[in-house]
């Protein structure tokens, strides 16, 4: 699906594809770990809609996983707190509706850069995600 052999290649195809993409490639990574991966799922209870950019389960986690594709560090920086609480909404309304194991929030960015955490949420460059699902015990 996706030609990709190094991180160089990763980088490449992240940067130029349409945030769709962007999305389906994340998807890829999770399927390509184990993970039965979905996109663009909407969950909604008698007073919200809202919309995850990936849903990847494996075992008794559940990814519920935000893309987003900030250029820069800059833009990133002004955004994430932002996004950050509105994923936690997100977050919160899918274990309401669907009651599911252990929820782990996530957003992938297409900026290079340290695996961080913000409000319970990890922060994780595209070309860390297939180490990060692999290795994420290690965070907690």
């Amino acid at each position: 699906m996706f030609p990709i052999k190094s991180v160089s290649d990763l980088e490449k195809i992240s940067a130029a594809v349409k945030w769709q993409y962007f999305e389906k490639l994340t998807a890829f990574i999770f399927e390509e770990n184990g993970f039965d991966a979905k996109q663009n799922v909407i969950v909604k209870d008698e007073h919200y809609k809202r919309q995850f950019d990936v849903i990847a389960k494996r075992f008794d986690a559940t990814w519920l996983v935000e893309c987003k594709k900030w250029k820069s560090r800059k833009q990133r920086a002004g955004a994430m707190k932002s996004a950050a609480a509105k994923h936690l909404e997100r977050c919160a309304l899918y274990e309401t509706v669907a009651k599911p194991g252990r929820i782990m929030p996530l957003i992938v960015t297409l900026i290079e850069e340290e695996v961080v955490q913000h409000d319970g949420i990890f922060i994780v460059p595209v070309t860390k995600l297939n180490w990060f699902v692999n290795n994420f015990e290690s965070f907690e």
